[in-house]
């Protein structure tokens, strides 16, 4: 929302009146019958958490976004009325820290999510007989209308997100609201969890410090998460780096590495591999060509066909790969993929000439996922394949150069989903020379 468009300034402001609206009746109606010292305890509980990422010393450990105190918000969607459980969200919402500009406009947009969300929620809650459980300590009662406040705060917040993705980022209507629900619901269904149980624990005889005592393993967790999600980020670089750097070198793995990394997870989850075996299997075939860097560029981009001199040297890119990669600790078993991605079955492949179930697992997938993007992508001496006839020639291979059970595991993926890459090598960037060293006829890159 750098620079708005009128329509998202004008869905923004009423976005604004209705919160505004879901407030007064506390203010206007029922001054008299609200539990203020509820109602100001929690939005300082939430206002306070807001600013956890401004102090000096806990602020860089901080989990970011508001997300992470929905759980003060839903207790008071969960002991209060509906207008003055959206009360608690104002402080917060008007104290919030905001990177980019327009910082107005921005909190109140953040606010007003918050604000109408919270009130759907406290108000379905209140429908379906929630405060009377809460009341009398009845957890269990109380999990069903939980539920369904978390289910309508969900609701809420995606139809808001989706509508100023549209109006203000100007993503397409057919992809604004694609997934925002579901990505929403496992963090804040723990999230109302956690508020549900302070809820019935500040109507309990335990009171008011007993409630607020949830959020501290409340917060250990989303720090852990943080932290975790830091450390992903970091390993992303990580990859991103060696990737752009062996593209600045060599033009033929500009998007070819990333293919091979979702051709690769594509085989990896068709065989039943855990979710962390999935992602080093990716960064494996990302990074299969990361030896590049310890070949001449003269070489990558020779115009014409190579000595058997200089293949010798161009065939030296894994054992490269493999010591530019032997520090990083995450890369795991993706480490050995580098290293053997050019092994054949029968023995006759490099740099050691492992044959069988020597090679491992992991060189097996990326071995087919190269070959088959080598096939299916366009190159200077050579149109790409259609899926089909790529397939046809890796089952032809295979026993020989490619494991079988890795190409049917990518046939019959290929066969249930189709081949959509995320990216595409730049055309007419690849000398002639790519076409020397293919170990068999078009099934394979060098």
């Amino acid at each position: 929302m750098r620079s708005v468009p009128p329509v998202a300034r004008v869905f923004v402001l009423a976005a604004g009146g209705g919160a505004l609206g879901c407030v007064s009746t506390v203010l206007l109606h029922d001054i008299h019958g609200t539990a203020w010292g509820v109602v100001a305890l929690l939005a300082c509980v939430f206002a306070g958490c807001e600013q956890i990422g401004r102090c000096r010393v806990l602020g860089r450990r901080a989990p970011r976004g508001m997300g992470t105190f929905f759980p003060v918000l839903l207790a008071g969607a969960f002991l209060l009325p509906a207008s003055a459980a959206a009360l608690v969200v104002v402080p917060g919402a008007l104290l919030a820290r905001v990177d980019q500009r327009p910082v107005a406009l921005r909190r109140l947009w953040r606010g007003s999510q918050l604000v109408l969300g919270i009130w759907a929620a406290a108000r379905v809650f209140g429908v379906l007989g929630g405060p009377d459980a809460v009341s009398g300590g009845r957890l269990a009662y109380a999990l069903g209308p939980a539920a369904a406040g978390v289910l309508v705060f969900c609701a809420v917040l995606t139809v808001l997100d989706g509508a100023v993705l549209a109006l203000a980022e100007r993503v397409p209507v057919s992809a604004a609201w694609r997934g925002l629900f579901l990505r929403s619901l496992a963090p804040v269904g723990v999230h109302g969890l956690a508020g549900l149980l302070m809820a019935v624990l500040w109507a309990s005889p335990y009171g008011a410090v007993a409630a607020l005592l949830v959020l501290l393993p409340m917060y250990i967790s989303c720090w852990v998460l943080a932290q975790y999600q830091r450390e992903s980020a970091a390993h992303q670089a990580t990859i991103r780096a060696l990737v752009q750097a062996v593209d600045i070198k060599d033009g033929y793995t500009r998007g070819h590495s990333e293919r091979v990394g979702q051709a690769s997870m594509m085989i990896a989850r068709e065989l039943g591999m855990a979710d962390e075996r999935v992602e080093i299997l990716r960064f494996a075939g990302i990074l299969h060509d990361v030896g590049k860097l310890g070949v001449p560029t003269r070489l990558l981009r020779k115009d014409g066909p190579l000595t058997p001199e200089e293949r010798e040297i161009i065939q030296l890119h894994p054992e490269y790969g493999h010591e530019i990669v032997r520090g990083i600790g995450f890369l795991g078993e993706a480490r050995a993929a580098i290293l053997h991605h050019h092994e054949r079955l029968d023995g006759s492949g490099y740099p050691y000439g492992l044959a069988g179930a020597q090679i491992p697992e992991f060189a097996r997938v990326v071995a087919v996922a190269d070959a088959f993007d080598a096939m299916t992508s366009t190159r200077t001496y050579s149109r790409a394949r259609p899926v089909a006839v790529a397939l046809a020639e890796l089952e032809r291979c295979a026993g020989s150069q490619f494991d079988p059970v890795m190409v049917r595991a990518l046939a019959d993926v290929l066969g249930r989903e189709g081949w959509h890459p995320v990216v595409t090598a730049d055309e007419g960037t690849v000398p002639a020379a790519r076409r020397e060293g293919v170990a068999a006829p078009g099934a394979a890159s060098r």
